[in-house]
């Protein structure tokens, strides 16, 4: 398997990485009327804003998994909120207030605004990432090898240590992530906050 820098020409098969790894590490294909909304939430924003942070896992050509993320997440909210958000909730409106479906609450999210800018530990743990592998991905040591590739970016761009949000519903991330020296931030009702020192 291969490592190697995003390309625009992986952004469709990325897109396909993010949905089937979207429902705590499963595949969320079926959950959401509308699952790319996934992938303009948690992928592309980055791979527009910040590609030279994007990396691939490759197999016989087909991209498998991926990581993504911000040296600087504070920075990269505001372009968010500048340059990505208005044209997504544009296309997108807010969802009724009694509607409950997966769709609305990833609207609500998506026009509330992801919320990263007010984290307590931004200080410490400036960067931030995203890492998502199909099932035939994981097990050979890929992940590990896209975390140290980014890791060693986001030290070249000055980040001191680097955050990341995780279900509580997705053991196994959680067990890499610790196994990445990841410890937790702060304990949340849907998972945790982890970070780790670069």
């Amino acid at each position: 398997m291969e490592l190697r820098p995003f390309t625009a020409a992986d952004a469709r098969s990325l897109d396909e990485v993010c949905i089937r790894t979207g429902q705590h590490g499963g595949d969320a294909s079926q959950l959401y009327e509308e699952p790319t909304l996934l992938c303009d939430l948690y992928l592309r924003p980055y791979l527009a804003l910040e590609p030279s942070l994007a990396f691939v896992a490759v197999r016989h050509g087909r991209p498998l998994g991926y990581i993504v993320g911000t040296a600087d997440t504070l920075a990269f909210a505001a372009r968010c909120e500048n340059e990505w958000w208005p044209a997504l909730r544009a296309r997108h409106p807010r969802p009724a207030d009694g509607d409950n479906s997966p769709d609305a609450q990833l609207l609500r999210r998506l026009h509330q605004g992801v919320g990263m800018e007010t984290l307590p530990f931004l200080s410490d743990h400036p960067a931030h990432l995203h890492i998502d592998l199909l099932p035939e991905a994981q097990g050979h040591g890929m992940g590990r090898r896209l975390m140290e590739r980014l890791f060693a970016a986001l030290r070249e761009r000055g980040a001191a240590g680097v955050h990341l949000g995780v279900s509580a519903l997705n053991e196994r991330a959680l067990a890499f992530y610790r196994r990445m020296g990841f410890d937790t931030l702060q304990p949340q009702p849907w998972g945790e906050w982890m970070g780790r020192r670069l």
